[in-house]
């Protein structure tokens, strides 16, 4: 991505990284994915617009609940109606990719959902599924 001068680094992680979600292994792994973008996105700031040009954007991205085949075989257990795609967040990330002003989001934790409401993206039926804070899960 250096060579290219540009380039999108979008990690999956979850509100776990923040509050007690599940159990320790999946918190440490999200809070984990979460300090690897910050660190990841200083340490290409070093080639950033102020050096040489490069922009690489490293951002970490909070999915809803997506309706994944694990979910929809438990979906008795889930209010699915704040649910995203598995292909919502494919959206997201598609028009963060587009956006010429990305690199102003470098190391930032985003919510997936949020994203869409700012680029204006609905999910392939239509919804458009309201963001969540980490007060969904305290």
């Amino acid at each position: 991505m250096l060579r290219g001068r540009r380039g999108l680094i979008a990690n999956l992680s979850f509100w776990a990284a923040k509050t007690y979600l599940t159990n320790t292994p999946y918190g440490m792994a999200k809070a984990t994915v979460d300090k690897m973008t910050a660190d990841m996105a200083h340490e290409l700031r070093l080639h950033g617009p102020d050096l040489d040009g490069a922009e690489v954007t490293v951002v970490s991205l909070y999915p809803g609940l997506v309706r994944t085949e694990s979910v929809m075989d438990a979906a008795e257990f889930f209010d699915l109606s704040n649910s995203e795609s598995p292909e919502f967040v494919g959206r997201v990330v598609a028009a963060l990719a587009a956006d010429a002003n990305r690199f102003e989001k470098t190391g930032r934790v985003l919510v997936a959902a949020a994203l869409a409401a700012e680029y204006d993206i609905e999910d392939i039926d239509g919804q458009r599924p309201r963001p969540l804070t980490i007060d969904d899960f305290t």
